[in-house]
């Protein structure tokens, strides 16, 4: 029986993989490893030099897991499967790409800090110096906050593809192994270069920036708030928009964001929350975020952004004491443009990518102009096609 090729690769200082009580765990300053398993070549070598690399970090998550029993769709173990086997159980994965794999980690998403982000995003930065495109699989619960994140940081314009699965690996009917191999295939495509990171998912490609998770069951729960990018029809990958950055910056030094992680320490990310507005909200949340010395709050806002009036006397105490404002809606899609001192309009992004950003534009920016033009800049989502 032969046996496909797949390697794992662990990066010195960063991540290796440890295997404890059926789950992957995090070690860190390891040494570098490189385990090759394989049985027997399913290609001749030079046919395999001329495949794209394709490295696959896994995080964890549904996509990970192990469930009760093969009819369990809800009732699993998150974080229960290595990546490397994952990929090894794909089939015919060798014709699509040479594959690698590294463990950063296997747990659900939301476990994950914003300091392990920017290990993550630091690792596929690395990973893409030697490889054509990088995969990170992930749990979906926050899914859309990794994949932003990494779209601003990642200083590559290589492909990124983010992918999970909403039911586990082990169950029937699960759109893990699908995902995974789409994943890979659009990866190796390299038709997304120069996009930023994607989030694949249910043969559908989404942009970072605009995609969320709108049902906590169903395989279809991720939508753009501006539409799908493209599609994956087995051999057919259909790209029918392009992000912003993509039309405005192709081909040009300034495709890179300034969010340049090597350059500050993952300790110098400024805290941001969020607060939410609804009927005769009180403005405590905002004044304990103030007093407790967070530097920037997202109001998730009624309508066009309103807030309370409780709401809106405490922001105003709150830009006083320096903490920055950013206005999104609740509403789930739909610009905000209304602004004022201390307070900086959104656009369209919804309030947890909106955190994502006011948090790097405070990290890199020294005021509130230039954190304000950071945002301006990195967070639209037009494009300047006659500039």
């Amino acid at each position: 029986m032969i046996r496909k090729k797949v390697k794992q690769t662990l990066i010195a200082g960063t991540v290796a993989s440890l295997m404890v009580g059926g789950a992957v765990t995090v070690a860190k300053d390891a040494t570098t490893t490189k385990v090759t398993y394989a049985a027997e070549e399913t290609k001749k070598s030079e046919a395999k030099q001329t495949l794209p690399k394709v490295q696959v970090i896994g995080t964890g998550g549904t996509i990970s897991g192990k469930s009760t029993d093969e009819t369990s769709f809800i009732d699993y173990r998150s974080g229960s499967l290595a990546i490397q086997d994952m990929v090894g159980e794909l089939p015919n994965v060798e014709k699509l790409a040479d594959v690698t794999t590294t463990q950063f980690g296997n747990k659900g998403s939301s476990g994950y800090s914003m300091q392990d982000l920017c290990d993550l995003s630091l690792l596929v930065d690395e990973q893409l110096k030697h490889n054509d495109g990088v995969v990170v699989t992930t749990g979906t619960d926050t899914m859309e906050e990794i994949a932003y994140f990494l779209d601003l940081t990642v200083q590559s314009s290589k492909p990124v593809v983010v992918t999970g699965s909403m039911r586990p690996w082990t169950v029937i009917g699960s759109d893990a192994q699908a995902n995974l191999f789409n994943a890979i295939k659009l990866a190796a495509s390299e038709e997304t270069s120069y996009f930023g990171t994607v989030i694949m998912l249910n043969d559908t490609i989404n942009s970072a920036r605009d995609v969320t998770k709108t049902n906590s069951y169903r395989v279809d729960t991720f939508e753009s708030r501006t539409g799908p990018l493209g599609y994956i029809d087995q051999d057919h990958i259909q790209i029918y928009e392009a992000p912003a950055r993509a039309i405005d910056y192709k081909n040009k030094n300034e495709w890179k964001t300034p969010f340049d992680l090597k350059k500050i320490a993952k300790e110098e990310l400024e805290k941001v929350e969020i607060v939410y507005s609804y009927q005769g909200a009180g403005g405590e949340a905002i004044k304990a975020f103030a007093d407790a010395g967070v530097k920037g709050i997202v109001t998730a806002g009624t309508g066009a952004g309103g807030i309370s009036p409780a709401q809106s006397a405490e922001r105003k105490s709150a830009i006083e004491k320096g903490v920055i404002f950013m206005s999104t809606t609740r509403t789930g899609s739909g610009s905000v443009y209304s602004s004022g001192t201390g307070i900086i309009p959104a656009d369209n992004l919804n309030p947890q990518h909106a955190r994502i950003l006011l948090m790097l534009a405070l990290s890199f920016g020294e005021d509130f102009d230039e954190v304000k033009e950071l945002i301006s800049e990195y967070g639209v989502r037009q494009a300047n096609v006659n500039e």
